[in-house]
């Protein structure tokens, strides 16, 4: 009997997750990606001698302690990759004051107890919850039934419905101490906006060691990947764009790619951006008016969506590896305000950076819209890139007095950028869809589609979650589903 073939649309983590497990699983198939390499989003770039990083901040599985690690052991990735671990979350600086946010709990409880003594009973109950946290994780329970994901949850209801409806702002009105009060807000990201449960994950998983770093960065880990999957016999073609999913009587058939070769297949798995897949690719024949609203109301501004980097002549070795530190007087960047910069500093992997040079990144979030506007006149989207990052290495000189003398390149990436290189729409990740929440874990968003056969879609669309984690087990899961439908054994083994 001969094998079934598989069409999978992009390579990025999900794409090469699903590309290898169908090859485990004793399916042909073949990625087409628009790009020149592998990683979509999980990507990284040289200019200079530098290396810029545009992904992983924490790498959710990093050590052994975590489920999701042993995704890393089947992709390839965990016995190749090092992993470097922080010691702290990030420092946070203002008034002449630093907040640490470290790994250890226990030094954390330590060290704001030091800085506010007056808050000593709101901090141990934060820290309280920070161990609750030590004995799940979140970013595991895409690999959990609805069962299993309420049993591990028995243990931690209580301090989750306690944070559950919880900011980080919110919790930070709870202190009084003035300078924590400030500054708590900004400690996971420097998203104010974001649940306490995240924080209190993150921060359980840096504690456990099961988030860190793969030296090298975000493309060299996605290398890794794709390494094992090209072992296995399967194929990439690079620079091949899809533009349309093939259908025969509402079963997928193949995919046209943009040079108008047609490659016919069993089965599609589309791992590209969500809009374009459902309504590009597929003229919007399959959805229904639960996707169609979702789509229809995109966020205009994003967190993170404007990076800013520079390659300086520096040893940063001494300064924290992420650091928020708030301005002396707050400027205008694009259409806001903005009174503090978070600071990415790469002191911590030599691979990035020629010998006592280092990579300097600030993150900001953006409107789309604005970006959209700009670049209608190619001239006045480069000129106000050149004015960001003059600005922005002007109020790291307040912080690193010299360092503006120090640069020895400079990027500016947008979200026009990301939407170029990768396909995102609008340069976008999937965000929450209302009335969701947590069944998304086990359910997914758009893992299929309404009277589509033969089709499955894997990545952060798929399950409208973010993180290269949930991306690697959306692929899993795909093909998890098309072995189920063939009456196959799944294994995650290779012949």
């Amino acid at each position: 009997m001969s094998r079934k073939s598989i069409v999978i649309i992009g390579a990025g983590i999900a794409g090469l997750a699903a590309g290898t497990y169908a090859q485990m699983n004793g399916y042909d198939s073949v990625i087409f990606e628009m790009h020149d390499k592998p990683g979509g989003l999980c990507t990284s770039w040289k200019r200079k001698g530098f290396t810029i990083d545009g992904c992983i901040h924490h790498l959710a599985g990093s050590g052994p302690n975590s489920e999701i690690h042993q995704i890393w052991r089947e992709l390839g990735a965990a016995d190749t990759q090092d992993f470097i671990f922080y010691d702290e979350i990030v420092q946070v600086e203002a008034d002449g004051l630093a907040l640490t946010v470290y790994s250890d709990i226990d030094r954390l409880e330590q060290h704001m107890k030091e800085i506010a003594p007056e808050d000593s009973e709101t901090i141990e109950e934060y820290i309280a919850a920070a161990r609750a946290f030590t004995s799940i994780d979140l970013l595991a329970f895409p690999l959990l039934s609805t069962w299993e994901i309420a049993r591990k949850s028995l243990p931690v209801l209580p301090v989750m419905g306690k944070y559950g409806k919880l900011t980080l702002e919110k919790f930070a009105e709870k202190l009084r101490n003035p300078f924590l009060r400030k500054t708590f807000p900004t400690v996971q990201y420097d998203f104010s906006n974001i649940p306490m449960v995240v924080h209190l994950n993150f921060l359980a998983g840096s504690h456990n060691r099961t988030l860190g770093w793969p030296s090298g960065g975000s493309l060299a880990f996605a290398r890794t990947i794709e390494r094992r999957y090209l072992s296995l016999g399967g194929r990439i073609e690079y620079n091949s764009t899809v533009t349309k999913i093939l259908v025969d009587r509402d079963k997928a058939a193949g995919v046209l790619l943009a040079d108008r070769r047609e490659h016919r297949a069993d089965i599609v798995i589309s791992a590209a951006d969500g809009r374009s897949t459902i309504f590009d690719m597929l003229s919007g024949a399959y959805s229904d008016d639960r996707i169609e609203a979702y789509y229809k109301n995109p966020p205009d501004y994003s967190e993170m969506t404007l990076q800013v980097s520079y390659g300086v002549a520096r040893d940063m070795g001494g300064e924290p590896h992420s650091l928020t530190y708030f301005l002396k007087n707050p400027v205008r960047l694009m259409d806001r305000q903005v009174d503090r910069l978070n600071v990415e500093i790469f002191n911590f992997d030599p691979t990035l950076a020629p010998p006592r040079k280092t990579v300097v990144k600030v993150m900001l979030g953006s409107k789309y819209s604005y970006w959209r506007e700009l670049a209608k006149d190619r001239h006045r989207y480069e000129d106000e890139k050149a004015r960001i990052a003059g600005t922005v290495i002007a109020l790291l000189e307040e912080r690193f007095p010299g360092i503006s003398s120090q640069v020895e390149m400079t990027d500016v990436a947008t979200s026009l950028t990301t939407e170029r290189y990768t396909g995102n729409w609008q340069g976008l990740q999937p965000w929450m869809p209302s009335g969701v929440g947590l069944t998304a874990m086990t359910r997914g968003f758009t893992r299929t589609l309404p009277g589509l056969r033969n089709f499955h879609m894997a990545g952060h669309w798929a399950e409208a979650l973010v993180g290269i984690s949930t991306a690697a087990i959306s692929g899993r899961k795909a093909v998890q589903r098309i072995c189920k439908e063939d009456g196959k054994r799944f294994t995650a083994v290779a012949d």
